[in-house]
């Protein structure tokens, strides 16, 4: 086994290693391990982990919020545009037929 004081990080070539992770056994410098749980782990071995131990019901459920995200989020986007366009009815017709910009009501106070 290579000595640990040989190693260089494996996403940072220029970097010395100071750890080996237990799960994979590539070496990684001080930025790219995690402690978890009084473990060392690199950041690709820690979310692999994590989501093993997801459960299946949790990660249905997820899938359940973001669809309800979505559909609230359009929801929320289709109220504020009918209250803008409603907002823009009830604008006086003198205001939009043109008439407003014909004459210089900033210079008449």
């Amino acid at each position: 086994m290579p000595e640990l004081r040989f190693q260089r990080c494996r996403n940072h070539e220029h970097r010395e290693a100071i750890a080996r992770c237990p799960e994979c056994g590539r070496f990684f410098c001080r930025e790219c391990i995690i402690e978890h749980e009084d473990r060392v782990l690199c950041t690709v071995c820690l979310h692999r982990l994590i989501d093993r131990s997801a459960s299946p019901r949790k990660r249905s459920l997820r899938g359940l919020v973001r669809i309800l995200q979505l559909v609230l989020g359009v929801f929320v986007l289709w109220m504020f545009f009918f209250y803008l366009g409603q907002a823009l009815l009830s604008i006086p017709t003198s205001f939009h037929e043109g008439t407003i910009w014909q004459t210089k009501w900033w210079e008449n106070p």
